[in-house]
Formats: structure tokens, sequence, C-alpha cells
């Protein structure tokens, strides 16, 4: 899909203000309302927007912890990838998944009760037929920074 800049607009502001009503996103890029919602439209359809979410502030709900884990998987072959990665998709508390290079096969980030919680999650994982040779856990101790896509930067309209 080629996207002209109207559509960059409508992107940039939805990823940075996902609540915007439909009125005032027509506002703030220039069109009229409903030239704003049919380009909004096919942006949906086309799969450029996947969802619309809230920032919830976790420690403000719960108590949790988060985790990331480094998984290794003990066969390289597409059925075993096919399999960890349906396994994974079971999983509410895994939020994140990313097949990565560089050594290890995946990495997953886990929001979970606490580290027991955690703990059930992995033992339960590595007595799946599911492939897992080893893993790593690293336990988030603060969150240092979480932001909006780099939109404008990626599409090169602005300098580093």
């Amino acid at each position: 899909m080629q996207l002209d800049p109207r559509d960059i607009q409508i992107l940039r502001v939805l990823a940075s203000e996902g609540r915007i009503s439909k009125t005032e996103l027509a506002r703030r890029v220039n069109l009229s309302a409903s030239p704003c919602w049919e380009r909004l439209k096919r942006l949906e359809d086309a799969g450029l927007i996947r969802g619309y979410r809230a920032d919830i502030d976790l420690s403000l709900v719960s108590a949790h912890v988060v985790v990331f884990v480094v998984v290794e998987l003990d066969s390289h072959k597409a059925a075993s990838f096919r399999l960890f990665e349906a396994a994974v998709a079971r999983h509410d508390e895994i939020v994140g998944c990313w097949a990565i290079g560089g050594g290890v096969d995946y990495l997953m980030q886990v929001v979970t009760s606490d580290i027991n919680s955690y703990q059930r999650l992995i033992d339960t994982l590595l007595e799946s037929p599911i492939g897992m040779a080893r893993y790593f856990t690293y336990v988030v101790t603060k969150h240092v920074k979480s932001g909006d896509l780099p939109l404008a930067q990626l599409l090169g309209l602005q300098k580093d």
C-alpha cells in the first residue's frame, strides 16, 4: 500500500493519541470528516493499524513482575518453530514474543503476578513437547523508557 503524506499524518496522530475522536483527527490532519474516516478505514483494512490500546500503568493496578526470556530451541526446523509459536500463543502471560537472530531463537516478554507464577509458566513450557532446549531469565527491576513508534524518523520525515 502506498502511503501519502495525509495517511502518514493520520498514523502519526493515532500512534500517540489512539483515543482521539474521528472528528478531532480530521481537524488535526486538515480533512473533512468523511474523507478522513474513509482513509482511516482503508488503513485499518490494509492492516497498518492493528488495534487501539490504553497504556496502563500496571504498578497502580496490581503487583506484578515483568520478565524477558531468551529461548533456544533444540531443533531449527520450520515445524519446530511453528510448534513453539503455537504454544506461546496459548499463554496470556506471554505478552510479546519475537523470533531473533544472533545465537538464540526467541525473546519473550512475560507479565505475571509474581516470580512463582512465572516459574510455573516456564515449568509448563519445559514439560510441553515444544522443543525448548535452554532459556535465560531477565527480571525487570525498573521501567526506564517506552514510547511511540518513531514513524517520522523511519519514513525520513525528520532528522535525528
